[in-house]
């Protein structure tokens, strides 16, 4: 049975640049785990302080209608309830060292999981299209270009960034939290303290609860979305980072990453009465707009190559589900991530006139699909399994110990959806009971509530929790296959003989089979 190479593995092809991340979807071996909970921090923060972020603020007072006030008090509440939901999944990638959307395979079994990870690719391609109109918009208003190829410059930057893989991506997340963090600092000073904020932005708006629920969904949303992808930033950390460090290095730095910035947008769109992103930003901070403008459109290039990036993983363990013996490295993922940018490109084009409509639609019908996975995962991993997990199955087309499909999971994702149509509220539809509740969307409320519970009591029902008898560990790529499109898994490896191998678990005697 092969096992992952070391760094210095003999058959690694001279010509791979060491900088580019040679690992896909394959399991992370502990001798190549690194970082500390303190990198977490970082990755979020930098990231999220960018003009799609800004945009979100900009729709609590734009396109809901709040007062400045309102609108922050929703985003408050919204952003510190679902980094709660969010942060929960970060200690999943240290523990188990594979990426998010592959887990998933634990709770639904190898089929069944497809539909969520197919659904999560489309949201991936959202929230690059989204980013892209928003760069190119920031890159057309400082250089007078057009459009359209400033659009196609964004993407072509976050693409290299994926390309390259896990440590640019954090390297550059950590340089914008300095960057990036200090121009939001001068942003606020400039916008209250030099130019000062129009009295009319003050009094502006109307206190709705259809506009203070919605704007609580944005932020709640914007912190659940990054939820399928917390793991794979997180997977190459060492097994011994633990829960309560993994889980707040990852909340405050989202949460802080992502408030800020909603709360200069908000002001911002109060104050210029304007749905246009970047000329509310830079007319409220005028005498430094360009600057705030240009570190928050290159912002974009960084959180882009994070959405490319995880969207290729999942897209490649779409792939693997059917092949298993399939197994790409550096090479695949750039294909992989070049074809998603072409998908992403077409809808960023064909949406930017209308961007803030598409994008806020975009997120609300997002919240209804992510909520029920994420109950499921979050129950599955903490009250039933305990973080206890055979890796090896999650790479069977079978599923092995999890089945090809867990009719449990599956139910509670189809009921988690239909409980919350009734109570959404979007531009294309709006639920019944959404409507008699005076426009105001409780949908993800609703769908936590009742999934969480019902998944746990069906589990306990089934006899299926079992992380089964001692098996082959997880399958590794060798390094020597480095760069080759369809590099595969080694026979013994994708068969899964019987070799015995620890189930992945916490504490001394996560290897001695199930617990639960």
């Amino acid at each position: 049975m092969s096992s992952a190479a070391p760094p210095t593995d003999p058959h690694r092809r001279p010509s791979t640049p060491p900088t580019v991340e040679v690992r896909t979807i394959d399991h992370v071996p502990e001798n190549e785990r690194h970082g500390k909970a303190r990198d977490l921090f970082t990755v979020w923060f930098g990231s999220n302080i960018m003009l799609l972020t800004v945009a979100s603020g900009v729709a609590s007072t734009v396109a809901f209608g709040l007062p400045i006030w309102a609108a922050a008090i929703a985003l408050v509440i919204g952003h510190l309830v679902g980094g709660v939901v969010m942060a929960l999944h970060a200690a999943q990638g240290p523990q188990m060292g594979v990426p998010q959307m592959l887990q998933t395979k634990a709770q639904f079994g190898s089929y069944g999981s497809l539909l969520v990870v197919i659904i999560v690719v489309l949201m991936y391609l959202g929230f690059f299209a989204s980013n892209m109109v928003l760069g190119g918009q920031a890159i057309s208003y400082l250089f007078h270009w057009n459009v359209k190829p400033s659009i196609i410059l964004i993407g072509l930057i976050s693409v290299i960034a994926a390309i390259v893989g896990y440590k640019l991506i954090h390297a550059l997340a950590g340089l914008l939290s300095i960057v990036s963090g200090a121009v939001l600092v001068l942003a606020f000073v400039w916008t209250f303290g030099v130019n000062g904020v129009p009295e009319t932005a003050f009094s502006s708006g109307t206190v709705t609860m259809a506009g203070f629920m919605s704007t609580v969904t944005l932020g709640a949303v914007w912190q659940i979305a990054y939820a399928p992808y917390v793991s794979d930033y997180t997977r190459y950390m060492p097994k011994g980072t633990g829960t309560k460090p993994a889980f707040w290095a990852t909340y405050s730095g989202a949460v802080l990453g992502s408030l800020f910035p909603m709360l200069l947008g908000a002001v911002a769109g109060a104050a210029m009465a304007t749905d246009d992103t970047v000329a509310a930003i830079s007319g409220v901070t005028h005498g430094i707009g360009g600057l705030v403008v240009a570190v928050f459109g290159i912002a974009i290039g960084c959180t882009n190559a994070m959405n490319l990036y995880c969207g290729s993983l999942s897209t490649i363990t779409v792939g693997q589900t059917f092949f298993p013996k399939w197994l790409p490295q550096a090479r695949g993922r750039a294909v992989v991530a070049s074809l998603l940018f072409l998908a992403a490109l077409g809808m960023a084009l064909l949406g930017a006139d209308n961007f803030l409509t598409y994008f806020t639609n975009f997120m609300t019908l997002l919240m209804c699909a992510l909520i029920p996975w994420t109950a499921v995962n979050l129950v599955d991993y903490y009250l039933l399994r305990h973080g206890e997990y055979h890796i090896g199955s999650l790479f069977m087309r079978d599923g092995g110990h999890y089945g090809k499909v867990n009719y449990p999971a599956v139910i509670c994702y189809v009921v988690g959806i239909l409980v919350q149509l009734p109570f959404i509220v979007t531009a294309m539809f709006e639920g019944p009971l959404a409507k008699a509740m005076n426009h105001t969307d409780i949908s993800w409320i609703v769908g936590l509530v009742i999934v969480c519970p019902l998944y746990y009591l069906l589990m306990r029902k089934n006899s299926g929790l079992n992380t089964g008898p001692l098996q082959p560990g997880p399958p590794t790529a060798t390094v020597s296959s480095v760069g080759a499109v369809g590099a595969t898994m080694p026979d013994a490896v994708a068969t899964v003989v019987a070799e015995p191998s620890p189930t992945v678990g916490h504490g001394a005697d996560a290897t001695e089979g199930p617990t639960a």
